[in-house]
């Protein structure tokens, strides 16, 4: 049976590298088994790296193997989405470990969004994947609070074009806030990897802010919570209406600049499981850090979405609505339903998302 191992990079999502040699006769074995696979996954790309007329392939291969404990090197090896496999003798005997071997590398690209359904790298691709955590995450009743009030405020202006620039300011400085935030989780996660400590560590966090959330449905603002605590508000009520007081444009968007970073800072454990779990599978990619601080940036697009859309919304009508406390409430029941999800794969099945 094959050995699984850690593979020493990340490969191209599905798709599955076959590494292989002329005349080996259980490379020819796995040549037949696969195409009756790959018809029943039809996300499924094979590529065959011919350690004959590919002289890169041989050297990824020594590589690969010295890094991955897979010693010596030995063909067919089998790599996809980080892991890697090395062997095949039969359909028979060595076809089951391998069909195991690609679903659970595909499963490993996945996130459970709770209500949402199963958020899937494999399903959905990595840009779309990332599009979708970024969304869920933009559900934030912290942020939706603030943003909402101050459009009640900026309507009263009927100026549409003041309202977009200000609101639009608090929007896009919120999500700059939340990028250099995202930025730090994924450089703590490159430097110290995925070990078991910090595993636990990610699934207490999740399960922490998980529970508050799912109580703050029924015990709404009751003992702990994560939100923004009654002491502020009047300090951002009051910075709110200053700002509707402040003639000079500059002024209101230095005005809400600072108020955006300040509300960023106060919310920021409402939903900080998702980025970090998220960040530590970003960080598993083996991309370029060009690469990882562009799918952080696209995270933020879906983060800001719900938000940007709430702002149109009001400039085109000139009106507004506030987050009601029922409202605010089902909004912690899905964050914290989703924390929790997370946190159960985590420790039950760190695979799926790792």
């Amino acid at each position: 049976m094959p050995v699984l191992a850690k593979a020493g990079n990340s490969m191209e999502l599905g798709v599955l590298q076959v590494y292989v040699r002329d005349g080996c006769p259980h490379c020819a074995e796995a040549k037949k088994f696969l195409p009756e696979v790959a018809k029943k996954r039809p996300h499924l790309k094979i590529v065959y790296r011919s350690l004959d007329q590919d002289p890169s392939a041989r050297a990824e291969l020594i590589s690969l193997s010295q890094k991955a404990g897979l010693w010596p090197p030995g063909v067919p090896t089998f790599v996809m989405h980080g892991k890697a496999i090395a062997g095949f003798n039969d359909a028979a005997t060595s076809g089951p470990g391998l069909i195991a071997f690609i679903d659970n590398a595909v499963v490993s690209q996945q996130v459970d969004g709770g209500w949402f359904g199963r958020i899937s790298v494999e399903r959905l691709g990595l840009p779309m994947f990332t599009l979708a955590m970024g969304l869920l995450d933009g559900f934030n009743p912290c942020a939706m609070w603030v943003l909402l009030f101050l459009l009640s405020l900026l309507v009263r202006l009927q100026n549409r074009q003041r309202m977009a620039l200000v609101a639009g300011t608090f929007v896009l400085v919120s999500g700059a806030v939340y990028y250099a935030f995202m930025a730090a989780w994924l450089n703590v996660f490159l430097v110290m990897g995925m070990s078991d400590s910090v595993r636990w560590t990610l699934a207490g966090l999740a399960i922490v802010i998980g529970t508050v959330n799912v109580k703050d449905y029924f015990a709404f603002n009751q003992g702990v919570s994560f939100s923004i605590p009654d002491s502020a508000k009047p300090g951002l009520y009051a910075r709110m209406r200053q700002l509707m007081q402040t003639e000079a444009l500059a002024a209101s968007l230095i005005s809400v600049t600072v108020l955006a970073v300040l509300v960023n800072f106060i919310e920021l454990l409402c939903t900080a499981g998702l980025p970090a779990i998220y960040t530590a599978v970003l960080s598993q990619q083996g991309f370029s850090m060009i690469e990882y601080y562009a799918y952080l940036l696209l995270y933020i697009v879906g983060y800001i979405a719900d938000d940007s859309l709430m702002v149109i919304i009001a400039v085109v009508t000139l009106g507004s609505h506030k987050l009601t406390q029922e409202s605010g409430r089902w909004l912690k029941l899905i964050s914290g339903s989703v924390m929790l999800a997370l946190a159960a794969m985590m420790l039950v099945k760190p695979d799926w998302l790792m």
